[in-house]
């Protein structure tokens, strides 16, 4: 690819609220490498419980992802399942003023909340397939990073 690994990238996504998007969130995490390094790769593994890490406690999952998405250069989030932490990640982020993507699957029912999909800071993404999110991560770190190297 034509970026360059010095780019960090915060990767989002439910993990207590729910697992079922593991598999997206795998796919999503392994197109981000392609642009930089993925801070929160456990996100994507099939083996992280709902329940979340074990051997670390919740004050210590908070300072290590507080500092990783202070480090980093853009926050990337699936959010077809709704989640508190992801949330509050957003929030750090549009505070930091680093690009922001949530890519989301839309289902029969399910609305997104006005506070990401009315959000103007934010770049809202619906995808169907895996194979939508190639051209949706590279079309957003080309707007977000226009000077980057090619």
């Amino acid at each position: 690819m034509w970026y360059t690994a010095i780019m960090k990238i915060y990767f989002a996504g439910s993990i207590r609220s729910g697992r079922r998007d593991q598999p997206y969130q795998k796919s999503i995490i392994e197109i981000l490498q392609k642009y930089g390094q993925v801070l929160t790769v456990h996100i994507g593994r099939a083996d992280l419980p709902q329940w979340g890490e074990s051997g670390i406690t919740d004050r210590q999952i908070y300072r290590r992802d507080k500092a990783w998405l202070t480090s980093a250069s853009v926050l990337v989030a699936e959010i077809s399942t709704p989640s508190i932490g992801v949330g509050f990640e957003i929030g750090l982020a549009q505070s930091r003023k680093i690009p922001i993507l949530c890519l989301y699957r839309s289902r029969p029912g399910k609305r997104l909340t006005p506070m990401v999909a009315g959000n103007p800071s934010v770049v809202v993404k619906k995808y169907w397939r895996k194979n939508d999110l190639p051209a949706i991560i590279d079309q957003f770190v080309k707007r977000s990073f226009p000077i980057a190297k090619r």
